[in-house]
């Protein structure tokens, strides 16, 4: 019965989105308790607004960029996107590794390789329903870091104090953890994703076509709604718990400076023990199982869409040649990053950047679709979802030239 909100909500706490978080406690202790309620409207807002995009028109985010607006505008979003998604998915490639490795003695190249290849053979040979199927029990795999952060017994007290009474600070490193888990949470891939997953879900009906697609009734919205919110919450919930582990004992005890997931996995053995650091590794590998197809396949989409190539998790590679091979091509472009000596790690700053310049734009244009009438005829957006969107817009953008300002200081 989990829905699509929880896959999406669940490859946002991908890898890499794991060590901001684990970084973010070890650093600040508490001090960021704060980030997972104040993200969680923005969140749902981006997701669900993506997702209504889908319903009502029939099309993935991409392929409604393309039909209603100028080449100029699609392809230099579409250049920002896949970008950050090729980089991303070779630092959760290469974070997933890392954790592994904590337990499978192998050299890290060839687990990077294994986890690719494994990734890519699922989503060219698996079925959709069997994709989604197992996307929903990897998914669970979160609960790990829930487990990880009670077993850190944590003072519930200074938990609270965290959330609501938290100790802000305008310290240059402060800063660029908030703007970093701005950007971690609101990824392009999250409501790309979401978007394409919905026309999936269409063709499973029987609904092959963009007019087949088209509208969605208001009963089909409210529960998109409440898939969306309970994806996001529990995605929220798990960027709450990492934090609270780490800042329980490393940050306790001195451990400051974290920089992966892997490497908080590894320190949190001797002050939790085995058992936190072992589900803390085990979730970093399998969310990594998730969003690595998420990425890879999220880029083919965009791509194919933008071309109008025929793309859909349902074909086979024979009937999808060039989606698949686009699927390929990324998950290959991931492995080498870590094969040939690149830190994917470090290049999570120059994706940070690229994809600030096209997030913002993204957001502008989600929004201005949703409140369209010839896309969306008489479901455009109400009034307070307006508010949220527009806010969220502001909000991302802010933290964008935040980001750019002190990565260029």
């Amino acid at each position: 019965m989990l829905g699509l909100g929880l896959i999406t909500g669940a490859a946002d706490d991908d890898p890499s989105a794991v060590g901001t978080y684990a970084a973010a406690g070890a650093r600040f202790g508490y001090g960021l308790l704060w980030m997972a309620p104040f993200t969680l409207p923005m969140m749902f807002t981006v997701v669900y607004l993506s997702a209504k995009l889908a319903m009502v028109s029939g099309r993935g985010l991409f392929h409604a960029i393309r039909d209603f607006y100028p080449r100029w505008v699609l392809y230099p979003l579409l250049a920002g996107v896949i970008f950050g998604n090729v980089v991303e998915a070779a630092a959760d490639l290469g974070g997933m590794a890392a954790a592994l490795n904590l337990f499978v003695p192998a050299p890290i190249p060839w687990l990077v390789a294994a986890l690719g290849v494994g990734v890519l053979a699922l989503q060219c040979f698996a079925p959709y329903e069997v994709i989604r199927n197992v996307f929903r029990w990897l998914a669970l795999a979160l609960l790990a870091y829930v487990g990880a952060a009670i077993l850190a017994r944590p003072d519930l007290r200074q938990v609270l104090r965290g959330v609501v009474a938290p100790r802000m600070s305008l310290d240059s490193e402060y800063l660029s953890l908030v703007v970093a888990m701005i950007g971690t949470t609101l990824s392009a891939y999250l409501y790309t994703w979401q978007s394409n997953q919905e026309v999936e879900e269409e063709i499973v009906q029987g609904r092959t076509t963009v007019r087949q697609r088209q509208g969605a009734s208001r009963s089909e919205l409210r529960s998109t709604r409440r898939d969306v919110l309970a994806g996001m919450v529990v995605s929220n919930l798990i960027m709450f718990s990492i934090m609270v582990a780490t800042g329980t004992t490393l940050h306790a005890s001195g451990r400051t400076q974290i920089e992966s997931a892997a490497q908080a996995a590894q320190a949190l053995r001797p002050l939790a023990g085995d058992a936190a650091g072992l589900l803390f590794a085990t979730g970093v590998v399998g969310v990594g199982l998730l969003a690595v197809p998420v990425m890879t396949a999220g880029a083919a989409y965009d791509i194919a869409q933008t071309f109008g190539w025929k793309h859909s998790l349902h074909a086979r590679p024979r009937q999808a040649k060039a989606f698949y091979g686009l699927v390929a091509l990324v998950t290959a472009i991931a492995i080498g990053l870590n094969t040939l000596g690149f830190n994917p790690m470090k290049a999570l700053v120059w994706s940070g950047i690229v994809q600030g310049f096209s997030v913002p734009p993204l957001l502008l244009l989600i929004m201005l679709m949703t409140n369209d009438r010839r896309i969306m005829g008489d479901q455009v957006n109400k009034r307070g979802l307006n508010v949220l969107g527009w806010a969220t817009t502001a909000v991302v953008t802010a933290a964008t030239v935040t980001l750019v300002v002190v990565w260029l200081s």
